[in-house]
C-alpha cells in the first residue's frame, strides 16, 4: 500500500511529474492509433482525399466506443483512488472486477449493433456514395475488435490508480508502437488499403490487452482481477457510472457534434470539407491528449488527498496541472496559427484540401489557449466524486454551447460558421467553468480550515 500512501505524503510537483509524464506520453502515443491511420490513408495514391473523408465519417462511431471505455474505465479509476485513500483495498478490487465484466458486456453489444446497422449509421453520420465504401471497409474490422479496444483503454486507467503510471504508459506504447509498425505493412506492402489500417489497429489492441490482463492477474499489481468479484454488484456499478457518466456524456456529446458538423460540412463545403475537419481534429488531438494525460496523472493524486482530507495538497495539484496544461495548449495555438499548412500536408497534399483545412484550423482552434484550464477544472470535480458538476461542465462545451453554434452559425456564415462554432463555444465554456471552479475552491478552503482546527484540538 506504500504506492498509494505516498500520494498523500510526497511533494505534489514530484508526484504530478511521476504520474502525468507517463500518462502524457501514453496518451500522445495512443492517439497515433487513429492519427497514423489517417496519415497513411490520406496518402494512398489516387483515393487519399476521399479515403480520409471516409475515415472522418467513422469518427463519431470511434468516439462512441471510446465513450463506453471512459464510462467504465474513468469511473472505476476514480473510485479505486478514493477507496485506496480511505484504505478500503477490498472495495477497490471489487470495483476492478466489476469493471472487467462491464467492459465485456458493453463491447459485445456495441459489436452486434454496429455490424447489423452499419449502413444506416454511416448514412446518418454523413457518408456519401463516394465515401461510404471506405468507411465500411474500416469499421467492419474495427467493430470485430471492439472488445480489445475497450479492455485495453478501459482497464489502463486503473493501472494508474493502482500506483503504476509507468506500466500504464508502457501498455499504451506497446499497442501504439505495434500499430505504427504494422500500418504501412498492411496498407502498402500487402496492398490492403483502408482495410489494412483497421487490421493493424485491432492487432495492436489485442497485444495491449494481453499485456494489461497479465499485469492484473499474474503481474506485480497491488490490485488483482479476482473471479469472486466478477459478478456485477448493483451498488458498485452505479458508483462507477456516477463518476464515469461525465466523461461518457462528454464523448457522446462529441459524437453528436461530429455528426452535426459532418452534415453541415457536407452541405456547405462538400466531401473535402469533412476531410479537412478530420485533419483539424487530428491535429487538435495531438495538443489535447497531453491535457488528458495530465488529467489521468493528477486524478489519483487529487482523489486520494481529497479522500484523506488533505485539501491543501488538492489545491496544489490542481494549480500545477492547470499551469502545465495552459503552456501546452498555448504552444499548440502558436503552431496552428503560424503554420497550419505544414501540419495539414502530413495527411494530404491536395491543394484544395490543404486550402480548406488551413482556413478552418486557424478559426476552429483560435481559442485553444483557454481550453487547458477548462479541461483541468472539469477533471477536478470528477476526481473528488462530484459527478453532476463535472458532467455539466463537460457538456457545456460539447452540447450546451457547441451544438447551438453548429446549427445557427453555418446558416449565417456558411462553411466559416462551422469553424467559428468551435472557437465561440471554447471561449464561453472556459469562462463559465473557471467561475464555477473558483467558487468551489473557496469552499475547499473552508474545509481545510476546519480540518486544521480539529488537528490542533
Amino acid at each position: 500500500m506504500r504506492g498509494q500512501a505516498r500520494l498523500g505524503e510526497e511533494k505534489i510537483s514530484k508526484l504530478l511529474m511521476e504520474f502525468s509524464i507517463p500518462a502524457i506520453i501514453g496518451m500522445v502515443v495512443n492517439t497515433l492509433y487513429n492519427i497514423v491511420d489517417r496519415m497513411y490513408i490520406g496518402n494512398i495514391k489516387d483515393i487519399g482525399p476521399l479515403a480520409i473523408t471516409g475515415l472522418g465519417v467513422t469518427m463519431p462511431i470511434m468516439t462512441i466506443i471510446m465513450a463506453f471505455g471512459m464510462l467504465i474505465g474513468i469511473g472505476t479509476s476514480a473510485r479505486i483512488s478514493l477507496k485506496l485513500g480511505e484504505h478500503k483495498r477490498e472495495e477497490a478490487e471489487k470495483h476492478l472486477g466489476n469493471a472487467f465484466t462491464l467492459i465485456i458486456i458493453a463491447s459485445v453489444l456495441i459489436t452486434i449493433i454496429g455490424l447489423v446497422f452499419m449502413h444506416k449509421i454511416l448514412g446518418l453520420f454523413g457518408a456519401s456514395a463516394d465515401t461510404e465504401v471506405y468507411a465500411r471497409e474500416y469499421m467492419q474490422i474495427i467493430f470485430f475488435g471492439t472488445i480489445f479496444n475497450m479492455l485495453s483503454f478501459g482497464l489502463n486507467h486503473s493501472i494508474r490508480s493502482d500506483g503504476s503510471p509507468k506500466v500504464a504508459m508502457l501498455s499504451m506504447l506497446i499497442g501504439a508502437g505495434t500499430n505504427i509498425i504494422l500500418d504501412p505493412i498492411f496498407i502498402f506492402v500487402f496492398g490492403m488499403g483502408v482495410r489494412g489500417a483497421a487490421i493493424a489497429t485491432v492487432i495492436s489492441q489485442i497485444v495491449s490487452t494481453i499485456w494489461i490482463l497479465y499485469y492484473f492477474t499474474k503481474g506485480k499489481s497491488n490490485l488483482k482481477i479476482k473471479r469472486e468479484y466478477l459478478s456485477l454488484d448493483k451498488a458498485i456499478v452505479l458508483s462507477i457510472f456516477s463518476i464515469g457518466v461525465s466523461p461518457f456524456s462528454m464523448q457522446i456529446a462529441q459524437s453528436i457534434v461530429q455528426v452535426l458538423a459532418n452534415n453541415a460540412l457536407k452541405t456547405y463545403g462538400g466531401d473535402l470539407a469533412i476531410g479537412a475537419m478530420t485533419i483539424i481534429n487530428s491535429v487538435a488531438m495531438i495538443f489535447m491528449m497531453p491535457i488528458f494525460g495530465l488529467n489521468q496523472g493528477s486524478q489519483p493524486i487529487i482523489g486520494y488527498n481529497y479522500g484523506a482530507e488533505k485539501y491543501k495538497r488538492v489545491k496544489q495539484a490542481v494549480k500545477s496541472a492547470t499551469i502545465v496544461a495552459t503552456i501546452i495548449v498555448s504552444i499548440g495555438w502558436i503552431i496552428t496559427q503560424a503554420a497550419p499548412h505544414l501540419l495539414i500536408s502530413i495527411f494530404n497534399r491536395d491543394e484544395q484540401l490543404v486550402g480548406i483545412a488551413s482556413t478552418g484550423m486557424r478559426i476552429f482552434l483560435f481559442m485553444l489557449p483557454v481550453v487547458g484550464a477548462q479541461v483541468i477544472s472539469s477533471n477536478y470535480f470528477q476526481s473528488i466524486g462530484k459527478a453532476k458538476i463535472s458532467m455539466f461542465l463537460s457538456l457545456l462545451r460539447q452540447v450546451i454551447l457547441l451544438i447551438p453554434c453548429l446549427i445557427i452559425l453555418p446558416k449565417i456564415f456558411g462553411l466559416t460558421g462551422v469553424w467559428l462554432a468551435g472557437a465561440v463555444s471554447d471561449g464561453l465554456s472556459s469562462l463559465i467553468t473557471l467561475i464555477i471552479f473558483f467558487m468551489s475552491v473557496r469552499k475547499l478552503k473552508d474545509k481545510e480550515e476546519i480540518v486544521e482546527k480539529e488537528a490542533v484540538i
